[in-house]
């Protein structure tokens, strides 16, 4: 079985950030979905592709994988910009601000 270990990105739906601390082990698929002819939905017969988990750190996913003889690829975060600016919607019309507000 192949794997990849990665930490999920930022939804770009939210601003939080919730979900993205934690390490993901997903497996990769063995076969290609078909369609079923009279619904029309998508289906496969390789379940592993249904499973993801969750570890705290890389070293726990890398030793999970390395224990049940799973392939894994690594995959690093990228960094997130340092120049984000704090605040929210509402500091655009904060009565203390610096510099006068144009459009």
């Amino acid at each position: 079985m192949r794997a990849r270990i990665y930490r999920p990105a930022k939804t770009a739906m939210q601003s939080g950030t919730a979900k993205t601390r934690s390490w993901v082990l997903d497996f990769f698929p063995d076969s290609a979905r078909e369609v079923d002819p009279l619904m029309g939905w998508t289906s496969s017969d390789d379940t592993q592709s249904q499973v993801r988990l969750r570890f705290d750190t890389k070293e726990a996913a890398l030793e999970y994988a390395a224990d049940k003889g799973i392939e894994a690829v690594v995959t690093e975060p990228q960094s997130r910009k340092t120049n984000v600016r704090p605040g929210g919607y509402g500091e655009n019309f904060a009565t203390n601000r610096r510099n006068v507000w144009t459009h």
